[in-house]
């Protein structure tokens, strides 16, 4: 009598190996949306800090570096966890969870630069001072010359 074994084709150690190590079931999605969540709720956090902070300094906004760019900073740091987590994930073979964590850095990345792009240049609202054809800052008295309000301004009166 032969044992069932013996029957199959291939060597024992290639038998072994064409065993999936893959999840089965709906454990591989499941898994997917646990990570989704606990990123979420951990991920929230420094990211309400980050926000506060930059929203509202004690004496107004400051255009520091922190102020600056900490958003950026912060969403491009929380992108390297997912980045992290799906390359573990889809070499180990769950693919549904290691796809939602790729999407997940893509969408912390795109947000990352959103915040960079969007970001008010710190040196805009700085007053360039008087321009050759802006009018004075000061109210001054009609022209009586027929003129008009600059060539007024440039003789006196």
């Amino acid at each position: 009598m032969t044992h069932p074994e013996s029957r199959l084709p291939g060597r024992p150690d290639e038998r072994a190996a064409s065993r999936s190590s893959a999840p089965g079931g709906c454990a591989d999605p499941l898994m997917g949306l646990v990570l989704v969540l606990a990123e979420l709720v951990l991920g929230a956090l420094p990211l309400f800090v980050v926000t506060v902070t930059t929203l509202s300094p004690p004496h107004g906004p400051s255009g520091s570096f922190a102020d600056t760019w900490g958003p950026t900073l912060t969403l491009a740091a929380l992108a390297v966890i997912p980045t992290g987590l799906a390359v573990a994930l889809l070499r180990n073979r769950w693919h549904w969870a290691g796809g939602t964590q790729v999407l997940v850095a893509l969408a912390l990345c795109v947000a990352a630069l959103a915040s960079a792009v969007e970001r008010p240049d710190p040196w805009s609202d700085r007053d360039p001072g008087p321009t050759a054809t802006s009018s004075p800052a000061w109210n001054s008295p009609p022209c009586r010359s027929g003129g008009d309000t600059s060539e007024c301004a440039r003789s006196g009166g």
